[in-house]
């Protein structure tokens, strides 16, 4: 999605509105894929990915009777073997975008994501974006941690619901991170916005500019409904 690159939200106070967390790349690899074993079929080798996740979301992944792990199983042909007391999570498979599928539901899991929102994941389209507000804190203290997540959340979690509505996206603020859900060109927006907010833009300029985008985007689909 080609971004804006004029609107006000371009150049936010202290310079750092387009930086990205190293952990929100989608479908990059946490560590190469390697061999663990060859299956039956010569032809066929099975892989792995190790990844870990707060021990506190562990429980939240595996799911009541064990329901939400069995899904990601099904849904991505792979397995998972979670480390309950570690928090690490293995998994295993011969299809390898099935395993970056089910990786990626994890870490949303992970990161405070409800269960329900991460499976989007495995719909055509979507992924999954993680800022890390490490990048914006540097070694400032607890008290500028909870401003930034106060602004993204808003009184009375305005904010963070004035931008989902507005960009069509899931957004979860856990720990030090900010993870967005929805459709990729929705989150791409939704992640601009958040770091504006971030780098110090007012909410209101963030709205206003959100609100153009989504009448820009809804009269781009019409045209292109009508062949123009």
């Amino acid at each position: 999605m080609k971004q804006n690159t004029d609107h006000p939200l371009g150049k936010a106070e202290d310079g750092k509105a387009e930086e990205h967390s190293e952990t929100g790349q989608p479908l990059q690899p946490l560590q190469q894929p390697h061999p663990s074993r060859q299956s039956q079929s010569q032809d066929e080798l099975q892989y792995s990915y190790e990844l870990k996740i707060p021990k506190e979301r562990i429980a939240v992944l595996i799911g009541k009777e064990g329901v939400v792990k069995a899904d990601i199983e099904t849904s991505t042909n792979s397995k998972l073997n979670i480390d309950s007391e570690e928090g690490d999570v293995i998994i295993t498979g011969t299809d390898t975008i099935g395993m970056f599928s089910a990786r990626d539901v994890v870490r949303a899991i992970g990161r405070g994501v409800n269960p329900d929102i991460a499976l989007r994941l495995l719909k055509p389209d979507y992924c999954v974006e993680i800022i890390n507000l490490k990048e914006h804190l540097g070694d400032a203290s607890i008290k500028k941690l909870m401003r930034l997540k106060g602004r993204i959340i808003g009184a009375e979690g305005k904010a963070r619901r004035t931008i989902e509505e507005l960009t069509e996206s899931s957004i979860c603020v856990y720990g030090k991170t900010i993870t967005m859900i929805g459709e990729i060109q929705n989150v791409s927006v939704a992640r601009r916005a958040v770091e504006s907010l971030l780098a110090g833009s007012p909410h209101a300029s963030v709205y206003s500019w959100l609100e153009k985008n989504k009448r820009t985007m809804k009269e781009r689909k019409v045209q292109q409904s009508l062949g123009l």
